[in-house]
């Protein structure tokens, strides 16, 4: 059956349009878009609602703010609304609302400057916590609150929840480190809050402007109010923040607005820049993992650790910790992590972290802990056993792990899916065993599972039930525990919302600050914004309007009332569409990391893995829709959604790396292969397609006439007609020599499966089978002869497998009918070498890893065969003393950048690599690298070559120029070809220099 044509109801409303034209016509200077993709994008965070914006901008530069808020509060666009955003990983819906997006995320991210001698460093609002971090690492200061999703969390973000996370029982929480913030207000005025001694203050108050007005109507709710909101606020580490009048004006008589505007989520302006203060790094850390037999006892074990005053305590439930081990970072952790013999289960644990100036000083710390949980252990209840450290990798792995909770718990099996709405409850410390007790006896009332973990020193844990929201049994489970929760919170001298700010639960603010104070909650949201523009229906209503109400938890649209409605044999078929539960892992700032290069690459989120995801999800409901109302093959009007969704399939370069590093293993590179094969029923394929599809047969014949095909794509008109005829450029030269020869003269055994099968039980021991793949047979055989060579030098017999296409090129381009065909003859013919006992290894890893993904993917019931990557067959034999290296060879120091699909789809990767290495007498430093660009044949296609070149000078150019040809080692083919492209050598692969060494 033909895709049908796809056409969602793009319309956008009047008030809209005629801002938007209006904007067009203004000095603003960022990007305009009403587009589906986009809006659809910003339509979802990392809760459970889908809320879909009117349009989406961009600002380019701070005047840009101006521009919108002045435009805003004109008579002629009454109605209008503005959703500030940052890295979009709200848990409740903050920054989801029905107006205009206005996402600084993706321009103005700078850090503007710093000064050292007043510890104060100042930034836009999108710069990313990580990204600020690794800026005052370098001149040794850091910004303490630590959130778990850093890699993409904004500093605006930050603010508006004013977010914590690890550490805060030391080091505080966002406000506490604000110097000032610049501020666009309603009407397009900008203002710097900053603290106001009492002169200051009543100078401001007595301006006739809207400054004025805001900062007279705060000082009087606070001043009419002061026992009221002493009574009011928990005594607690979390405090009543969005609006916080706790703390705004001090015993001193200072006023600081900074502290209404921490925690309000964008509801009442615009943020322009942010001036923080920054404290040193601690010289030195160390961190012990305690283990408990049961969750309980973990939590109420805390405060006898809290006697050792610790940095930072964070417990973990067993759930997590399982979870874990499907990732990939478990090599890291996993020592640091499981129980001894003869200890119960590991049910509970907690990570406790001591800082220090000296080793010593933290030595001691971590010595007096050790006495304090010794001298306990012999009661009941207590800690089962503990491990420390001090090695610096170790414990940012094991930080690393707790930061992945979160989207570790979306990983959990079944319909039902760990969701946010409860999730970050606090109470203080003293009260959380028994809050919890009753928490989970609230929760196994409604037979739900779940995940808890968090901030244990602090009373802030984060629980997440398991639902599906898909079921309408389910769906009222959201309001009966929401509702339970608060109540229970309340009980227990806490609070709803410990760190992640309120969002559609701003219902609850009554219930927390009383009538009372929630009524000068919404004078304030009046004052700083009489149209209700900022971010409508969270935290407080203006006061002005009587007939305004706050979004209640269960009015939004969630995400899973639009999934019930999909055909369940498209669910299936796109499981992981719908499993996407946008914790934005993809949206990582380090250009060194390789999750998602498209997204790096052009700073749009469509063109990520929660993009695609999104649009996929999108597709499947649009084509539900088309199937039950018989749409027609024609357009009935705007553009064809299956064209959205192709657009952004193009530019991902299938590095599979989202497969892997995604916590949930959102895959997209398998479902743009799906989504290709029904594309192009409806639509044809490009020439290019077809020809990279045929690339693993053509190769073959190319190699036959190499000097007159490598003449042909020398020659200017044949580039021109391969660019502008195929759009492919920059292809790799064929050898001229071949496999073939290269074994001939080296007296290489025939490959004979019956005179294999003859072998004895020790030759096949000491025998292994090599398999050819298209791109090194081709195109580098001499690092296929190099594998060749090292394996005949430490003493095994190696039989060369005759060349197959495996399918690589097929199912990128979404050829799977073909692909299907070509990988079930090749699991025969496979399945036969296995029969005879020899080991199967395969060289280029994007290649033979095929054999565990796509081909596990795509076929049933498979032969059981395994077809190792070199180098794990290599470690693994030399882990078994199987071959030794001759005492001859000479130190020597190498760099190696590692594939991203091999390092991320194999994590051991570096270490084994490096470890080999050590056997050859070399030092072999492991850089960290994101993709350089090529991935496969994308790097090859024009239309890439702006994405391609960027990604390589993003991590690779420098690091490539320093290492050099001498050192530079590179396991992938499309990196060595990237590498020659670009940076003017072609590095070696690590086999070749493992060979050279042994020829001295």
């Amino acid at each position: 059956m033909m895709l049908p044509v796809l056409t969602p109801a793009r319309g956008l409303d009047d008030v809209t349009l005629r801002f938007l034209k209006a904007l067009e016509k203004s000095s603003f200077k960022g990007e305009i878009h009403a587009d589906y993709p986009t809006r659809l994008l910003s339509a979802t965070d990392n809760s459970v609602y889908q809320v879909m914006p009117q349009a989406v901008v961009y600002p380019a530069c701070e005047g840009d703010l101006n521009v919108i808020a002045e435009l805003g509060a004109d008579d002629d666009f009454r109605g209008i609304s503005f959703a500030p955003r940052g890295g979009g990983t709200g848990t409740n819906g903050q920054s989801l609302n029905k107006g205009v997006v206005v996402d600084t995320s993706k321009h103005m991210n700078n850090i503007i400057a710093f000064d050292e001698e007043k510890k104060l460093v100042t930034v836009q609002p999108g710069v990313v916590l990580d990204q600020l971090n690794a800026f005052l690492k370098e001149k040794g200061y850091f910004f303490p609150p630590a959130v778990s999703t850093s890699s993409r969390a904004t500093l605006a973000g930050m603010t508006g929840t004013d977010a914590s996370g690890k550490g805060s029982r030391i080091y505080g929480k966002t406000s506490d480190y604000i110097e000032e913030m610049d501020v666009v207000l309603s009407g397009g005025q900008s203002w710097t809050s900053r603290p106001l001694n009492a002169d200051e203050m009543t100078e401001v108050m007595a301006r006739h402007d809207i400054v004025g007005h805001i900062h007279r109507q705060a000082y009087e709710s606070i001043i009419e109010n002061e026992e009221l909101i002493e009574q009011t606020f928990p005594k607690m580490n979390r405090g009543l923040t969005g609006y916080n009048l706790q703390h705004a004006l001090d015993n001193n008589g200072t006023f600081n607005l900074s502290y209404l505007l921490a925690g309000s989520e964008g509801s009442l302006c615009f943020t322009q820049k942010l001036t923080f203060r920054v404290i040193a790094l601690p010289k030195n850390k160390g961190l012990v993992t305690v283990r408990y037999k049961t969750f309980n006892e973990a939590l109420e074990g805390v405060q006898l650790i809290l006697k050792a005053d610790p940095a930072a305590v964070e417990v973990v439930d067993d759930k997590i910790m399982m979870l874990a081990q499907d990732d990939i970072i478990w090599t890291q952790v996993g020592d640091m992590l499981g129980g001894v013999a003869g200890e119960p289960p590991v049910m509970g644990m907690n990570f406790v972290e001591f800082v220090g100036n000296s080793q010593d000083e933290v030595d001691a710390q971590i010595a007096k802990l050790e006495k304090i949980l010794d001298e306990a252990s012999e009661l009941e209840g207590q800690a089962t056993g503990w491990r420390a450290t001090s090695d610096g990798a170790q414990i940012s792995a094991l930080w690393e792990m707790r930061k992945k909770s979160v989207g570790l718990l979306g990983a959990l099996q079944g319909k039902r899916r760990a969701i946010p709405f409860v999730e970050d409850t606090a109470v203080p410390p003293e009260n959380l065993a028994p809050y919890i007790r009753e928490f989970r006896s609230l929760l196994d009332s409604h037979g739900v599972d779940y995940g808890m973990f968090g901030h244990a020193d602090v009373g802030c844990l984060h629980v997440r039930p398991t639902l599906d929201l898909t079921d309408l049994m389910d769906e009222p489970k959201l309001r009966e525990i929401s509702d339970g929760v608060a109540d229970l919170t309340k009980k227990y001298g806490g609070l709803l919302w410990g760190e992640h700010g309120k969002g559609f639960r701003g219902e609850y603010s009554p219930k927390f600050f009383g009538p009372k104070l929630y009524d000068e909650l919404r004078k304030i949201k009046a004052a700083f914004d009489p149209y209700n523009l900022f971010n409508p229906g969270k935290i407080a209503t203006p006061y002005t309007m009587a007939d305004v109400e706050l979004t209640a938890i269960d009015k939004a649209v969630l995400r899973g009332q639009i999934d019930r409605t999909l055909d369940e044999k498209l669910k299936e078929a796109y499981p992981k569409a719908t499993l996407c539960n946008g914790n934005g892992a993809c949206f990582t700032w380090d250009a060194f990391d390789p999750m998602c290069p498209s997204y790096k690459a052009t700073r749009d989120r469509v063109q990520s893995p929660k993009g695609r995801a999104g649009l996929l999800r999108e597709w499947l409901r649009l084509r539900t829709e088309a199937d039950k109302s018989d749409a027609p093959n024609a357009l009935a009007e705007g553009k064809d959604f299956n064209i959205d969704v192709y657009e952004a399939m193009k530019t991902c370069l299938s590095c599979k790396t989202c497969a892997t590093q995604c916590p949930v293993k959102v895959d997209i590179p398998e479902m743009k292969a799906q989504f290709l094969q029904a594309y192009h029923e409806r639509y044809s394929r490009p020439k290019r397609d077809w020809l990279v599809a045929r690339l693993e047969k053509l190769a073959p014949l190319t190699q036959k006439f190499a000097t007159l095909t490598n003449l042909g794509q020398s020659l200017p008109p044949v580039k021109a007609f391969m660019r502008h005829g195929f759009g492919l450029i920059d292809l790799p030269k064929v050898c001229r020599n071949t496999v073939q020869a290269g074994l001939k003269q080296r007296g290489a055994p025939a490959f004979d499966l019956d005179a294999m099968r003859t072998l004895s039980t020790e030759e096949k021991a000491r025998s292994v089978v090599l398999l050819q793949d298209t791109f090194t047979t081709h195109y580098d055989v001499d690092v296929v002869l190099a594998h060749y060579d090292l394996l005949a030098n430490l003493g095994y017999t190696v039989y060369v497998a005759p060349y197959r296409p495996n399918g690589k090129p097929l199912h990128v381009k979404g050829f799977l009918k073909e692909f299907d065909q070509l990988a079930a003859d090749n699991d025969m013919y496979y399945l036969h070498i296995a029969t005879c006992g020899i080991d199967m290894v395969g060289i280029e890893a994007a290649v033979t890893l095929m054999f565990r993904q796509e081909y596990n993917q795509r076929l049933a019931n498979r032969p059981d065969y395994t077809v190792f990557q070199f180098h794990e067959w290599l470690h693994a034999q030399m882990i078994a003393g199987h071959w030794q290296v001759p005492a001859h060879v000479q130190e020597g120091e190498f760099a190696l950048f590692a594939h991203c699909t091999e390092k991320t789809s194999l994590p051991e990767t570096p270490k084994q690599w490096s470890e080999i290495f050590k056997t050859f007498n070399q030092s072999l430093r492991i850089e960290k690298t994101g993709c350089c660009g090529m991935s496969g044949m994308f790097g090859h296609e024009a239309d890439n070559e702006e994405i391609s070149k960027k990604l390589y000078d993003m991590s690779w150019k420098e690091k490539a120029a320093k290492a050099g040809p001498g050192q530079m080692l590179a396991t992938g083919f499309s990196c060595r070809c990237q590498t020659k492209r670009y940076g003017d050598f072609k590095p070696k692969h690590p086999v070749e220099a493992l060979v050279q060494l042994l020829k001295g």
